[in-house]
């Protein structure tokens, strides 16, 4: 499923594994401290090699922990694309999740700093950190169209979805946001 911003931006919605994607950039649903050992980031270090997880543990001794909502980046190692964004989502419960709609929007953002034409987002927050998939799915979904208009170089978001429960909720939201 897609949908033509004005911009030129297009907002695709697949079903499949964020890290055999074709993009420039794959975005991590990391934690602050980007130790990546399971869900999407332990996906993304198992198939990128070991050098995602080492330029992000240089990234903390540089920086220190992402704050909620912000995010980092790294080369993705062995993947097909470029970088990887490390954006730090809620854990739901005990932070707001409308924080999720930072960590999509800055995670956007970077891809377009950087001079990218392409990025995918999985569903941030919606596995250990446990967010409801309705609210994850309308915030990220909000973020990327209020993003949009400010895009120079991205042309093309991916919101990649591991499962067919996820891809049902996020496609009834996408519906509504993008009529």
């Amino acid at each position: 499923m897609e949908f033509n911003l004005p911009n030129g931006v297009k907002v695709e919605l697949v079903k499949g594994d964020i890290t055999e994607l074709e993009v420039d950039a794959i975005v991590n649903a990391a934690n602050s401290y980007l130790e990546h050992g399971g869900g999407v980031a332990g996906a993304i270090v198992r198939k990128g090699g070991p050098i995602i997880q080492e330029e992000s543990r240089e990234w903390i001794r540089r920086y220190g922990p992402v704050p909620v909502g912000g995010v980092a980046v790294t080369s993705a190692g062995a993947l097909k694309a470029k970088y990887v964004i490390h954006a730090v989502g809620p854990r739901c419960g005990r932070e707001p999740v409308e924080k999720i709609k930072d960590a999509v929007a800055n995670a956007v953002l970077k891809a377009d700093e950087l001079g990218l034409s392409s990025v995918a987002l999985p569903a941030i927050s919606t596995g250990i950190f446990g967010c409801p998939y309705r609210e994850a799915a309308k915030l990220t979904l909000e973020a990327i169209k209020e993003v949009a208009p400010r895009l120079r170089s991205v042309r093309r978001i991916i919101v990649c979805l591991y499962t067919d429960e996820l891809y049902k909720v996020f496609e009834s939201i996408f519906k509504e946001i993008f009529k």
